[in-house]
């Protein structure tokens, strides 16, 4: 497990990139990402919905709300960046998958 320090810097560097990708396609594909306070955000007008993803520092994960499910990554070395268990997902594919999946077309973030 990654100590706090360590773990805040991985989520703080994970969670800018995020932001900034969402931030590259938010106007083409008409939703509108916010990161305030340690955690993002992201809405969708058409059709309404809303996606969380924020760090939860007792467990050293990233959590996820999307679609009405919940998943928790945790870092990888290996990988480089917070995955989910089992699958070895990231997030950004997770999150590209989600995105993908609320707009009804492939994009990838």
């Amino acid at each position: 497990m990654l100590d706090e320090q360590t773990y805040q810097l991985k989520v703080d560097e994970t969670l800018e990139e995020l932001d900034e990708a969402l931030g590259d396609g938010a106007d083409k594909y008409g939703f509108e990402p916010d990161f305030q306070a340690g955690a993002l955000t992201v809405e969708f007008d058409d059709p309404p919905a809303k996606f969380v993803v924020s760090p939860n520092s007792p467990v050293r994960q990233i959590w996820v709300s999307a679609h009405s499910k919940s998943f928790k990554l945790d870092w990888s070395e290996e990988a480089g960046a917070f995955v989910l268990a089992g699958t070895g997902q990231t997030l950004r594919g997770l999150m590209s998958e989600a995105v993908s999946r609320q707009l009804g077309e492939e994009i990838t973030l």
